[in-house]
């Protein structure tokens, strides 16, 4: 009983950082593959809802940070984001975030471009669901291929 409630939360606190994590490890521990869809989608989600509280005074702090280290503003991935923002919006960064951003990190470039609570909840909900399919439906079905690199 402990041990699959620990499968399950693994798979789903890995979701939380990284979101390709949640089907490479509910295909490594044999889960069936909507629960590893759902676990999926729940552990970013759950990281988009905390990360849109407090994602502003993050980003302020994280700016204060910068500074006091005297790092540049724009890095490769800033420009790159920006980018993306620019030319996509919300939209754009919901639908990359769980591809090439985190589920932290692409919560928190919505909130620092000012798009409200709601909307970054129902754009990456609509996202994860998405990707949580896919990739995991390509996890499942190329099973050797990802057994290797695991």
């Amino acid at each position: 009983m402990v041990e699959e409630f620990l499968k399950y939360m693994s798979v789903y606190l890995i979701s939380m950082v990284k979101f390709i994590g949640g089907p490479l490890a509910g295909m490594s521990l044999k889960m069936p593959y909507l629960v590893t869809v759902l676990l999926t989608v729940a552990g970013m989600m759950t990281s988009v809802l905390v990360f849109s509280v407090i994602g502003r005074e993050a980003a302020r702090w994280y700016a204060r940070r910068r500074r006091n280290y005297k790092r540049p503003v724009f890095s490769r991935r800033s420009r790159r984001v920006i980018q993306i923002w620019n030319r996509f919006g919300m939209v754009g960064v919901a639908f990359f975030t769980p591809l090439f951003l985190t589920p932290v990190f692409g919560t928190m470039v919505a909130a620092v471009f000012g798009v409200p609570r709601r909307k970054i909840l129902l754009h990456m909900l609509w996202s994860s669901i998405l990707w949580g399919f896919v990739l995991t439906f390509m996890v499942y079905r190329f099973r050797e291929v990802a057994l290797e690199y695991l």
